[in-house]
């Protein structure tokens, strides 16, 4: 996981898009995005945070089937199995 002070550039601008992954203790799918977001996003340079629903029961209530939620500048852009193609496609578009 790339740390918060760490700048990472999208393609088309000078800011980094906000990249968090939602997930869940034990869960194999979160295991799986978590590789997944960590290979693209280091890649591309672009930081990222994973956030555990276990220190925020309120998105454990929102997305309770969908864990792992991928968000993207806080819009919902993936959950479940995360795409590395649709990921690296939606960070450099």
């Amino acid at each position: 996981m790339v740390s918060p002070s760490q700048p990472g550039l999208s393609a088309n601008s000078t800011e980094s898009p906000t990249v968090e992954l939602l997930t869940r203790p034990d869960c194999h799918l979160c295991a799986d995005a978590r590789a997944v977001v960590e290979a693209v996003c280091g890649e591309l340079g672009v930081p990222w945070w994973e956030v555990s629903t276990v220190e925020k029961p309120e998105l454990l209530e929102r997305f309770a089937e969908e864990i792992p939620v991928l968000l993207i500048d806080g819009m919902q852009r993936d959950f479940w199995k995360i795409d590395s193609a649709r990921l690296r496609r939606l960070l450099t578009s």
